[in-house]
């Protein structure tokens, strides 16, 4: 099936149902509030967003208009729940990358498998790539990018394409990043360090509150 391209909330939406399926099944489907809440997270999100309660509703409605999400009904409070796998014609090892990409940004295979192990567990990196590369050769949508590698990065990191064309695609410009390119690709890896630290943090503050001890 042939989607348009996403927006940025869109797609944040989108993965937010899916992450929230498997890691808050309790609370699944999700209300308009907790959505915003969940797009709105400050950790494990590249780029931190700050968007309405009334922005993720039109969100929704556009992506209930595309069948990537539905209703449901049976409750006070409206709750949505997402279709995204059928609609995208994909597995859910394939869908967790695509969620992991939509949330965390541009990724390598193995911060891929590393992240997504909430969603879907991989046997190894391998099994990663070859999701990866099924995604994108994908006919006639791709629906992931290998990027150029980085300078000074060991391995490629991959995008997701359902929000449209990236701007650097494996291939281009030689392998050197231009200098504007280059501070950007180092300060989302800072976002993204700086994300992680703090869901360390905050998961040894859990364990540590259930042993009654002080971290």
């Amino acid at each position: 099936m042939s989607l348009r391209d996403l927006t940025p909330l869109e797609a944040r939406v989108l993965a937010v149902l899916v992450e929230k399926e498997h890691t808050v099944p309790d609370s699944y489907p999700l209300s308009a509030n907790a959505l915003t809440l969940g797009c709105n997270q400050k950790t494990a999100r590249d780029p931190v967003m700050n968007a309405s309660e009334s922005e993720v509703l039109q969100a929704l409605d556009e992506l209930k208009a595309m069948h990537l999400i539905n209703t449901v009904s049976g409750s006070r409070v409206v709750r949505f729940e997402h279709n995204a796998a059928r609609v995208l014609g994909v597995p859910g090892a394939a869908l967790a990358i695509l969620t992991l990409l939509m949330l965390r940004g541009p990724l390598t295979a193995a911060e891929l498998r590393l992240h997504t192990e909430r969603l879907h567990r991989f046997a190894d990196i391998s099994s990663v790539e070859g999701f990866l590369d099924e995604l994108a050769s994908r006919e006639p949508q791709p629906y992931v990018v290998k990027l150029a590698r980085a300078p000074g990065a060991r391995e490629s990191r991959w995008a997701h394409l359902l929000s449209g064309p990236v701007a650097t695609e494996a291939g281009q410009g030689g392998g050197a990043l231009p200098r504007e390119q280059e501070i950007e690709a180092l300060r989302a890896e800072q976002v993204r360090l700086r994300a992680e630290v703090d869901e360390l943090k905050a998961l040894v503050q859990r364990m540590a509150a259930e042993l009654g001890i002080t971290a």
